[in-house]
């Protein structure tokens, strides 16, 4: 049964579950205020959103958990991405997974429990790299001289080339974009047709099958107005971009993502470095905070240490509040919450896409 679907909420999050819904023959509306704006060139051009400012780590293979509902869908993920760079990628949108990712140990425990998970999963791509091998790349890393793990199949993708993507696969599918804030959400009456109603701050009152929650911070108030109480707190991501004093030649053997103590580093362009994590609770950033970043908790080297900024953005992130993210729920009839996805809504876009598709399917079938 084809069902009239809102999805609130234009981040990776939103657009890839909208585009996957329209993908299912699905009426979809996406709406957001951030439609209003086009996707920047580079993220340091305005103001960002959670998606925008992220980095697009995908770290879902190299994960220490083997069991439970958040390895299941970084495993659902990283399976899914492949097949969505795929269909997503285009000569105006162009699109690729970028890999590998390798993460270094902080500790002799750190390392042991990676050589273990290494040995524990022989066909996930994972390997751990001793650190006597380590010392023959160059430049020379960060390293706190305990080894590393290196995920063949993890990586990045691009945030704003997949947001493009995803746009430029939206108008494909004729899903309408509406560049307003929903106001308050309304449920269903007693008419045969049990319908939802958005309004809208543009004045607009529009009847829909069903609604899926998508907008991050923004999805507390809704849900508040209705009675769910779903608390999320903010969280600081922030990024550095760093101009190095070395020769191209010296980025020979980066991997795409090299993860350093929660700290994120990603080459990009002629010796540029991205320097990135979410460590920071509100949304003020810490200027000592920021400085522990760029120096990777004391194990810079030389080289980055010498590195000039140029220049640096900052974006929230959605963490529950006393519940794991991310929320994945069905509240009642016709209203989904896929929301609150802390650091890791790039990472979880593909399987968060397909337990809304799911849940629609399986409620448009029971539905009289």
């Amino acid at each position: 049964m084809i069902a009239s679907i809102a999805v609130i909420g234009a981040g990776v999050t939103g657009t890839g579950t909208a585009w996957q819904l329209a993908e299912q023959g699905h009426s979809v509306v996406l709406v957001d205020p951030s439609l209003a704006t086009p996707i920047p060139e580079r993220p340091a051009d305005r103001d960002l959103n959670g998606s925008t400012a992220s980095l697009g780590v995908l770290m879902g293979l190299a994960f220490r958990r083997s069991s439970g509902r958040a390895w299941r869908l970084r495993q659902r993920s990283m399976t899914l991405w492949p097949a969505w760079v795929e269909q997503l990628n285009h000569p105006e949108s162009p699109l690729q997974l970028d890999t590998p990712l390798i993460q270094l140990a902080g500790s002799a425990e750190e390392a042991q429990r990676m050589q273990q998970l290494a040995d524990a999963r022989p066909d996930s791509g994972l390997q751990f790299i001793a650190n006597d091998r380590l010392g023959e790349t160059d430049p020379v890393w960060p390293q706190a001289g305990h080894g590393a793990m290196l995920s063949e199949r993890d990586g990045r993708v691009d945030p704003l080339l997949l947001l493009k993507a995803l746009r430029r696969s939206l108008i494909e599918h004729n899903v309408e974009r509406r560049a307003t804030e929903v106001v308050e959400l309304q449920r269903p009456g007693s008419t045969a047709r049990r319908q939802w109603r958005l309004i809208t701050a543009d004045g607009r009152n529009e009847a829909v099958d069903l609604v899926v929650i998508c907008s991050a911070l923004g999805s507390t108030k809704l849900l508040q107005s209705l009675g769910h109480q779903r608390p999320m707190d903010a969280v600081l991501g922030q990024v550095l971009e760093l101009q190095l004093n070395k020769p191209a030649k010296q980025w020979t053997g980066w991997p795409a993502v090299l993860t350093c103590g929660g700290i994120n580093l990603i080459p990009h362009g002629h010796n540029r470095l991205w320097i990135g994590a979410t460590l920071e609770p509100g949304v003020n950033a810490d200027p000592a905070a920021t400085e522990t970043m760029r120096r990777l908790n004391e194990l810079a080297p030389s080289w980055l240490n010498a590195a000039q900024l140029l220049g640096q953005w900052h974006g929230l992130r959605a963490r529950p509040r006393d519940r794991p993210a991310p929320l994945l729920e069905e509240l009642e009839p016709g209203l989904l919450l896929a929301s609150g996805h802390y650091r890791n809504g790039v990472l979880l876009a593909p399987a968060t896409a397909e337990w809304v598709s799911q849940h629609i399917d399986k409620e448009t079938i029971t539905s009289p």
